[in-house]
């Protein structure tokens, strides 16, 4: 197999501002192999790949592609020189129909004596959609589809352009296990056609299967590249985070009580996704949900914030009620008047019928799609924290900006956010650090029943042991905690009880227990 060079980097440094977040890195990326990037949040490998796809200039140094200097001026540009990326977010436009994204920027091939031939351009888009496996209606909005069907349309457009090089910035963690499968078959046959994968990934043990050499980043510095033959994981890690890191880092015991307070009732709910589902969510407990793709698990995290309509049955919290406005206003007074409140937030029952009910119960929700339902990307790090928290931070319903600020520093400093400043945007963040405001955006407030829909996609390991640790820690101060995710050792490794779903139903429940292991769930799974 030829494995000549297809992209090299020289000394590539991408500032933004004072930030350096890639300091002279130089790649090699060969034909007929599959590089994996490994790092650690923040450490500058989608920036990389946005560089070398043209999404991100370069600041100095010099990429070449086979042989030749290449400076893409913006992404159809290294398409057009056989560069695809897929990105770690969504990268298709909602209303736009799957075929108009396939074929965005390309429309002008379905011209013909200046007509448009939309039947020609759908019917393209239905073969290009086998790429990956997949019939669908492209003459639907991509808003149509969930999460992962989206990201499988994105894979597939980058295929139709028979791209010399791929680059694939943690996708898999936005798929099931079987859209995993898919992905690693399509690098396989990618790499037995001579071509060049640049895959990145937090998951380990997914690199080490499928990867010919890994390049380990810290801190926007290429650290060291390891070929296959001496993989071993305590040195990945280790040299990825610069310290002694090994063994496991979920919960340790087996104690899987919980509180027989109930914080959430499901009763007997039916939604357009879900069927006769029952369920109870306890103070003090970790309940896991698990499942395929289109089992309906993320359906029920929708559903316990509000976002599913539902057809039949209930869903109740006992949780906080909110004050009225008269209530809040005598408390206003006295806190100007540095006097103790009059009123107390009590406790009772209220039923979720939509996000506003959901919010005023205090239920927090980390969506899986956290880019478009839980943060507000093009706003500051100082905005997405705040926005839950206003009812704290008002007085007479004026928000000072010194409160704001304190809240999130406060923030910032509890959850370790790597930032410039609070006024840094959201979309300049890496995939860990966004996730960490997620998370202090909601525990923030004090919402003391938490929804999290794959809490740990696109974060490294260092990051996933903070939040981990965080978790358990919350189990023991009394939180209500819900964990919907494809990651069966996440699932077995800090749930209390494991519920898994499959056709919008729930079929089988686990305690938590040593003896439990992932062929025990699956079998209820498929």
């Amino acid at each position: 197999m030829n494995k000549s060079s297809f992209l090299r980097t020289e000394d590539i440094c991408k500032r933004f501002g004072d930030l350096l977040a890639v300091d002279h890195v130089n790649l090699d990326i060969r034909l007929g192999e599959i590089k994996g990037l490994i790092g650690e949040n923040g450490s500058g490998k989608s920036t990389i790949s946005q560089m070398i796809s043209g999404i991100y200039s370069i600041t100095s140094g010099k990429i070449f592609l086979e042989g030749k200097e290449f400076a893409p001026s913006n992404p159809l540009d290294a398409r057009n020189n056989g560069i695809a990326m897929i990105v770690q977010e969504t990268g298709t436009i909602d209303n736009l129909t799957v075929a108009e994204n396939i074929f965005l920027g390309d429309e002008k091939i379905f011209i013909h004596k200046g007509v448009f031939n939309r039947l020609e351009m759908n019917e393209k888009a239905k073969q290009v959609m086998k790429l990956v496996d997949l019939d669908l209606d492209v003459t639907k909005p991509a808003c149509n589809y969930n999460f992962e069907t989206r990201k499988m349309i994105e894979i597939a457009r980058s295929l139709a352009y028979n791209p010399k090089l791929f680059i694939v910035d943690e996708t898999t963690t936005a798929l099931s296990q079987d859209g995993r499968i898919k992905i690693h078959k399509i690098m396989q046959e990618l790499k037995s056609q001579n071509r060049a994968v640049l895959f990145i990934s937090h998951d380990l043990e997914e690199l080490m299967v499928t990867c010919d050499n890994l390049a380990v980043l810290r801190d926007g510095k290429l650290i060291k590249e390891i070929e296959r033959k001496d993989f071993d994981e305590n040195t990945i890690k280790n040299t990825m985070v610069g310290r002694i890191l090994e063994g496991d880092y979920y919960r340790s015991d087996y104690d899987g009580s919980f509180s027989k307070n109930v914080r959430v009732k499901v009763n007997n709910v039916t939604t357009k996704n879900l069927k006769n589902i029952n369920l109870e969510l306890h103070e003090g407990e970790i309940l896991g949900i698990g499942g395929l793709s289109g089992s309906g698990m993320h359906e029920l995290a929708k559903l316990i914030f509000g976002m599913e309509k539902i057809i039949t049955g209930d869903v109740i919290v006992n949780s906080t009620i909110p004050l009225s406005k008269k209530e809040r206003l005598i408390n206003d007074l006295a806190k100007v008047r540095h006097k103790e409140l009059v009123y107390e937030e009590k406790s009772g029952s209220r039923s979720i019928k939509c996000i506003a009910d959901a919010l005023d119960a205090k239920v927090g929700y980390i969506s899986k799609d956290r880019d478009v339902e839980t943060l507000i990307l093009s706003s500051s790090i100082k905005d997405n924290l705040c926005i839950s928290n206003l009812d704290n931070l008002s007085t007479f319903g004026l928000i000072f900006p010194w409160k704001e600020k304190k809240f999130a520093e406060e923030q910032i400093n509890n959850f370790r956010i790597k930032c410039t400043s609070m006024n840094q945007l959201v979309k300049e963040l890496s995939g860990g650090n966004k996730q960490k405001i997620s998370f202090a955006k909601w525990i923030g407030n004090k919402s003391k029943i938490l929804i999290f829909d794959s809490p740990t996609r696109g974060v490294d390991i260092g990051v996933k042991t903070t939040m981990y640790q965080l978790l358990y820690q919350l189990k023991k101060d009394g939180y209500s905690i819900m964990i919907v995710s494809e990651e069966l050792p996440e699932l077995i490794g800090m749930s209390d009880r494991i519920l898994i779903l499959k056709n919008g139903e729930i079929t089988k429940e686990f305690p938590r227990s040593p003896e439990l292991k992932e062929n025990m769930i699956i079998d209820y799974m498929i």
